[in-house]
């Protein structure tokens, strides 16, 4: 039986979610878990989150052996292996593949607004100042399909850059300003990049022009990343 996992996690503990070799990954603590449990199916991930990047509902899919049929014994008993920093939220039955069948994510990236608190240093950019109108403004340029290669981590080995994005605008909720992200799929660092872009633009580093040249790969004019430590992800949509 094929099941889903909904996984919420403290990024600025882990490594990142996928494995690696002697470091301390998301899915080392997840693979342990299982192995407990005499589940010993490969766990597939919805989306391969950085070193310090949190999620809300990453979405794996395993394989459980037959003796595995009550889901809400599993949940509990794989939460008490995996807190305090890994918590299932929830285990579904499915028949799909957590990464091939996916087909939008949500990503949202939060910076804090009001007097600087060192206990949010991990979840959150401190961001005193912003325009909120201008920052709408220039995530609208965004908007639609592009070969985002100019928005990705050097290194990284992708068969195309070319991703679609839904929705890129900004809200405030109370002392935090969360920009949001959905799109067919996201480069490596893509997000964290084009957030960086636009505090760039609001400081007046580059230009709105600046940016779209970029958006249409005639130009790279940054490589820059905003921290890890704000990026979210938020939801896979199936």
């Amino acid at each position: 039986m094929r099941v889903f996992l909904y996984l919420s996690y403290d990024g600025s503990k882990f490594f990142g979610f996928q494995q690696q070799p002697n470091k301390n990954a998301v899915m080392d603590r997840v693979i342990f878990a299982l192995k407990e449990l005499g589940i010993t199916s490969k766990p597939i991930g919805s989306s391969r989150t950085d070193k310090g990047v949190h999620a809300l509902n990453q979405t794996v899919h395993i394989d459980l052996p037959p003796f595995w049929e009550d889901l809400d014994k599993l949940q509990n008993t794989l939460n008490c292996l995996l807190h305090p920093y890994i918590h299932v939220r929830k285990i579904v039955k499915s028949d799909l593949h957590a990464r091939f069948d996916a087909k939008k994510r949500l990503y949202r990236y939060i910076c804090y607004t009001g007097e600087y608190d060192p206990l949010l240093s991990d979840y959150a950019l401190f961001l005193p100042e912003f325009d909120l109108t201008f920052i709408n403004k220039a995530l609208s340029l965004f908007l639609g399909r592009h070969d985002f290669g100019f928005f990705k981590k050097t290194g990284s080995e992708t068969k195309d850059d070319i991703r679609t994005l839904y929705k890129a605008d900004v809200y405030m909720y109370k002392n935090f300003l969360v920009f949001r992200f959905l799109g067919d799929g996201f480069l490596r660092s893509q997000v964290r990049m084009m957030t960086q872009a636009i505090l760039s633009a609001q400081k007046g580093i580059l230009s709105l022009e600046d940016l779209k040249m970029q958006i249409d790969k005639k130009r790279r004019v940054f490589t820059e990343s905003a921290p890890a430590c704000g990026l979210y992800l938020s939801r896979v949509y199936y």
